[in-house]
């Protein structure tokens, strides 16, 4: 089913790895600058993210004995300082998510690069160190995203969802490694509704959500594939939802042969099979293409962008 599946460590049948996105509310005055302080309750809802569940996403991880992967916002970090550094005590990774998660797909190269720079300068300002991975906010990789990362030294990106497994990235200035995800494994599906976020999902009991979690757990145990789940605190961090995520864990736990681990220590074991010889990744070359298709341009007005 997975025709190139990576050689795990110590014989384990797949890796898992439990990412959260702490946007916190940076989202809420990305979308309304001029009245997010307005915004009370929505405002709540939010900061419960890094105020409430970041702290029990530790304990969980805690309990279990597992270092996992956080991508914050600059912003957040600048704005939550209490939070990197409990995040960072406890041995986790925090990766690169813009600066007040703003959307690559809304400017020009030069501009995208100079959040990107913005945002990496507080890394090396709080932390002391450059961010080795990035995840694109709202997935919005863009047409220059992968020049940027290659150029300002990250190792891997955690944006797409184009196979089942890691592959690499490449163009005419260089590469990384992609760890992908797809939409199922991110909970804001499952559990995201929001006036003003403009986003009005039918939430789901944590027991619904966790059996597509795990059915997609399953299929990659079986094949060797890699699972990420792609969460946010203020969702999967409510309190019947943790307690899902940590049944969830068990269940993973008792099936063996789980690599549990930090984006950047997959990263860091699949460029040695590369390196090695021992694994060969596919490769996918960017951009996919060079400007809109030719067959539309003469054809009557369609629907799209």
């Amino acid at each position: 089913m997975i025709k190139n599946p990576v050689p795990w460590p110590n014989g384990a049948r797949c890796a898992v790895a439990f990412t959260f996105d702490m946007d916190a509310d940076s989202l809420l005055h990305l979308a309304h600058h001029s009245s997010a302080d307005t915004r009370v309750a929505a405002m709540s809802m939010l900061r419960y993210g890094p105020e409430i569940a970041v702290p029990r996403i530790l304990d969980l991880y805690k309990r279990f004995g597992m270092r996992q992967t956080f991508f914050l916002p600059a912003w957040c970090m600048e704005r939550y300082p209490q939070t990197v550094d409990m995040i960072l005590k406890e041995g986790h990774e925090i990766g690169h998510h813009g600066y007040l998660h703003e959307e690559p797909n809304r400017f020009d190269a030069a501009d995208e690069l100079y959040w990107m720079q913005r945002a990496t300068a507080v890394f090396e300002r709080m932390i002391g160190s450059r961010p080795k991975g990035f995840r694109a906010p709202a997935y919005q990789f863009s047409r220059n995203t992968l020049s940027h990362l290659v150029a300002e030294g990250f190792l891997y990106d955690a944006s797409l969802m184009g196979d089942d497994v890691p592959y690499v990235l490449r163009n005419d200035a260089g590469q990384v490694i992609e760890l992908p995800s797809h939409i199922g494994l991110d909970d804001w599906p499952h559990f995201q509704t929001s006036r003003e976020l403009n986003y009005r999902a039918t939430i789901k009991p944590p027991e619904q959500a966790m059996a597509v979690y795990a059915a997609e757990f399953d299929a990659m145990w079986e094949y060797g594939g890699l699972w990420i789940g792609v969460w946010h605190p203020f969702l999967s961090g409510r309190l019947s939802r943790a307690v899902m995520i940590g049944q969830l864990i068990e269940r993973m736990n008792a099936k063996g042969g789980v690599w549990f681990a930090r984006l950047d220590e997959i990263t860091a074991h699949v460029q040695g099979l590369i390196d090695s010889g021992a694994w060969t990744p596919r490769v996918d070359r960017l951009p996919y293409y060079e400007g809109p298709i030719p067959e539309l341009g003469d054809a009557p007005a369609t629907n799209a962008d």
